[in-house]
């Protein structure tokens, strides 16, 4: 469903007017089947991110392409309903402004749906991530972390996507909330069958929820391997790493 066939990017490095460029990505190459949750695991500055910001579509790669059944993502139409996104920073992922109805309203005009029907769709969201529908009315400010986020969550499904990207979407919560927004995906996963990529550096989260984990190194992919067989990789390097996640 989802296909990143051979993908670079790079950056300009040292200056406007400087000739020299940094190499981030080089030639990634996999897919994500439908209703496959699959997870990226690296270093900071291994290329995580920027590989989820060329499947949102929101850069280019340099060479290579981002394709969702078989349509390049740099067309927003291929995006649009289709793919979604979660991020780390809650905080500023929601309008301030917006009453949680006001936010997860966005997505859902494209539906072209009544008001009505929008605002019954909206309780039934709410309902989904566990809030009340008393929270349509609130602002962000008035939430805690944990709530913010199962607003974004109700947000990025409410166009009912078939891929959802989580760029590091737990890390910034208390132990406990992140536990309880880990079970929410799955159930959410199970009753859409949607497909995850979910961006992270918590092994154990990724263990918890993924079916196979990308391991990523200096912008290549080191190793690809399925949750059950984890102990099992061939690499040093990710011996190692997968270590330093554990003991972190």
């Amino acid at each position: 469903m989802l296909i990143v066939d051979r993908v670079e990017k790079s950056y300009k490095k040292g200056g406007l007017f400087s000739a020299e460029r940094q190499t981030v990505l080089k030639s990634v190459s996999f897919e994500c089947k439908d209703g496959e949750c699959i997870g990226i695991i690296g270093e900071s500055g291994s290329g995580k991110s920027t590989l989820g910001r060329l499947i949102l579509g929101i850069e280019k790669p340099d060479r290579g392409m981002v394709l969702f059944e078989g349509k390049n993502v740099e067309d927003r139409r291929v995006r649009s309903g289709n793919i979604s996104a979660v991020f780390q920073d809650y905080k500023s992922s929601i309008n301030p402004f917006f009453t949680v109805e006001q936010a997860i309203m966005e997505p859902l005009k494209i539906q072209n749906k009544s008001r009505k029907e929008n605002r019954e769709k909206i309780v039934n969201l709410l309902n989904q991530v566990g809030l009340p529908s008393s929270y349509r009315n609130k602002y962000p400010h008035e939430l805690s972390g944990g709530e913010v986020q199962r607003v974004c969550i109700a947000r990025a499904i409410s166009a009912e996507p078939k891929c959802i990207l989580l760029d590091e979407a737990i890390s910034s919560l208390d132990v406990s909330v992140q536990t309880q927004v880990l079970e929410l995906l799955k159930d959410l996963k199970r009753i859409f069958n949607m497909s995850y990529v979910f961006i992270t550096h918590d092994l154990q989260a990724a263990a918890y929820i993924c079916d196979r984990v990308i391991i990523f190194r200096d912008g290549q992919i080191e190793e690809i391997v399925e949750i059950e067989y984890l102990k099992d990789v061939k690499s040093a390097y990710t011996r190692k790493l997968l270590q330093s996640l554990i003991t972190f």
